[in-house]
């Protein structure tokens, strides 16, 4: 079996295998890909080998669609024994190698400790198709400057990677990110901890389903501490966070990116609402804002739905004036969506997209029949995960 045949392709089938007896688990013949997607919306490839010698750790792999598996020379009973219940496809390390059962070249192997063997790293002097690093010493600046020398050619380049911490280094080195990581770890939260990753990352330039709204009142209420979130991102018009006061309908609150004559534009910041409010992060969850905090991950969405992820840099904290928001949606006139906003200018709504027109309505000018963007969703939340269950919230 050549190399191409381990490359994780969806047209690439693991190696060919005896009949199995009492086979334990039913297994996907195929290599999976994990996607993430990039700001221009264009999802690349990225690549998943775990390194162990732990059986617990194999079989969550496995239940995670992920069937390629490093073994040391020694180590090939374990690959057999693991053969014979699960369907994989092993690899194992000679020297500065790695080769299938057949002994064919699949990838090669450097260990790098030094800006020298870095230099030496070029896509013109690895004879396989995929190529494993170990950075021993450094490991952001050789990864990003791995990514630049690789680019535009077909190899694949893998990292060794202990952790979480240490993957997310490589995926997302000068945003491109290398090729894909080889997860070497005994632990089986490890492999639970990379999968979510994927999983959150796989959202992004997904589409949400909004529903339009109507504005039923808009009433002024008393001082409030409400909440700005200032993200590491940059949002453009038409982009805000989805926040509510009851989790069975989020509200899109618009970003500060507007120009006005009487405050300087804030691309990177939205006046979301009070402390209590739900706000939506990713995987499908909500959180309050109250829990924001610098280094937390959340959703931002624009008037199409379409969705990603920003990292918050700050939050701030203030007693402000505010005004509290109802609507409903044409389908149900008995349910009753609310939001509570700062009463100010530079805080608004994201309206229903018309065109290719992005705008916004401010809540010192919002009326009711006005219409607006919802997200709607299941109401009973437990640890900000939806579940089944009787509830009222009014």
């Amino acid at each position: 079996m050549g190399a191409a045949a381990l490359s994780l392709s969806p047209s690439s089938p693991l190696p060919p295998s005896k009949p199995k007896i009492n086979t334990r688990r039913s297994i996907n013949s195929r290599c999976p890909i994990v996607t993430m997607s990039t700001n221009n919306k264009q999802k690349k490839k990225k690549e998943v080998w775990i390194w162990t010698n732990n059986k617990q750790v194999m079989t969550a792999a496995v239940e995670r669609g992920w069937n390629t598996f490093i073994f040391s020379s020694i180590h090939r009973q374990i690959a057999t024994d693991w053969s014979s219940i699960a369907l994989i496809a092993p690899l194992f390390v000679e020297e500065a190698k790695i080769v299938d059962e057949a002994g064919n070249l699949v990838a090669t192997f450097s260990e790098i400790s030094s800006p020298q063997q870095l230099e030496q790293l070029q896509p013109v002097y690895e004879r396989a198709d995929n190529v494993i690093v170990d950075l021993l010493d450094w490991q952001v600046i050789p990864a990003e400057n791995i990514v630049a020398a690789f680019h535009g050619h077909h190899k694949t380049v893998f990292a060794i990677s202990k952790s979480l911490s240490e993957a997310q280094i490589f995926l997302e080195a000068l945003e491109k990110g290398l090729g894909g990581v080889v997860l070497k770890t005994e632990n089986v939260e490890d492999v639970l901890e990379l999968k979510g990753y994927f999983d959150r990352r796989n959202q992004e330039g997904s589409q949400l389903e909004l529903t339009k709204a109507t504005i039923t009142s808009v009433e002024m209420t008393g001082m409030g501490d409400r909440v700005c979130v200032d993200l590491c991102s940059l949002m453009k018009p038409g982009e805000g966070v989805l926040v509510g006061s009851f989790a069975r309908g989020l509200f899109l609150v618009h970003s500060e990116c507007l120009e006005s004559n009487y405050i300087a534009s804030r691309p990177f910041r939205v006046n979301a609402g009070p402390v209590h409010a739900y706000v939506a992060i990713p995987g499908g969850k909500t959180c309050y804002l109250s829990e924001l905090k610098t280094g937390k991950e959340i959703l931002v969405v624009d008037q199409n739905g379409i969705q990603r992820t920003a990292i918050v840099g700050r939050v701030k904290i203030e007693t402000r004036p505010l005004v509290i928001v109802t609507a409903k949606v044409d389908s149900d006139e008995e349910t009753c969506y609310s939001i509570l906003l700062q009463n100010a200018e530079t805080v608004g709504f994201v309206p229903p997209n018309k065109g290719n027109e992005a705008t916004a309505i401010p809540v010192t000018s919002l009326k009711v029949g006005d219409q607006v963007l919802l997200k709607l969703q299941g109401g009973a939340r437990h640890t900000g995960i939806e579940i089944q269950e009787f509830i009222i919230e009014k």
